[in-house]
């Protein structure tokens, strides 16, 4: 498995330009996502600078560390660096089989009670930073945050509650294929994904995607209250930093 293992806040540094330096002239301001992806994000992409929350949903293990990683998945094939923080169970072969490229990808798995500061600094110098959201999380951090990600050029992705994103993706519902008959093994999960935000992105959207994907999306709008009604009735998708 290719990657190193940095040790320490002074090799976390390496890993960043200083924070003085400007987001880089001439670079993609939006990073890819799998086009199936791309009906659920304004620019249909990453764009720089923004908040792209994942919500964890209830329970934890809901499909949302899939979407994560299938969001991560092009931008870091098409070259992007990447880290993860605070996900002690982020799973490398999964994000292998996505293909996300592993010599561009930061693992922090406990960044301990200095998690706004591993956050900040990754921000500086990495193209997408996914990070775990701690429930002490204050609002005053979480902007300062994204206002640093919107100043470096980064997309910050929180995953968990984060109040204020551009954009709010979460798995509303799920289904695992694969199983027949009581054998076999579990394959693929189609999970509807709905998606809502501010400005351009204020208009909620859904579609169903499979998780992996074979590029099977369907989109489906958001019913208003007069078919909403009418129905009722017709009833019919490697570097670790740690501690010194």
């Amino acid at each position: 498995m290719a990657g190193r293992m940095v040790v320490g806040s002074a090799a976390l540094a390496a890993l960043v330009r200083p924070a003085s330096a400007p987001d880089p002239a001439g670079g993609h301001r939006v990073l890819p996502v799998a086009p199936e992806l791309t009906g659920l994000l304004p620019n249909r992409g990453l764009r720089r600078g923004s908040t792209i929350a994942v919500s964890a949903g209830r329970p934890r293990h809901s499909g949302g560390a899939s979407l994560v990683l299938a969001l991560l998945a092009e931008a870091s094939r098409a070259g992007s660096w990447c880290a993860v923080v605070g996900v002690p169970t982020f799973g490398v072969g999964a994000a292998v089989e996505l293909g996300i490229v592993l010599d561009r990808l930061a693992l922090v798995p406990d960044p301990g009670p200095e998690w706004p500061t591993v956050v900040a600094a990754l921000i500086d110098g990495v193209d997408v930073v996914v990070t775990a959201v701690p429930q002490t999380v204050s609002a005053s951090v979480a902007g300062r945050l994204a206002a640093r990600a919107r100043q470096r050029g980064c997309v910050l992705v929180p995953y968990g509650r984060w109040d204020g994103a551009d954009v709010t993706l979460q798995v509303v519902r799920g289904a695992w294929e694969g199983l027949g008959a009581g054998r076999g093994r579990l394959r693929r999960r189609e999970v509807t994904v709905s998606a809502r935000g501010r400005g351009s992105a204020a208009r909620p959207k859904e579609i169903k995607v499979w998780l992996p994907g074979d590029h099977l999306t369907r989109v489906i709008p958001r019913p208003t209250a007069a078919a909403a009604g009418a129905a009722g009735r017709s009833r019919g998708a490697l570097t670790l930093v740690g501690p010194a």
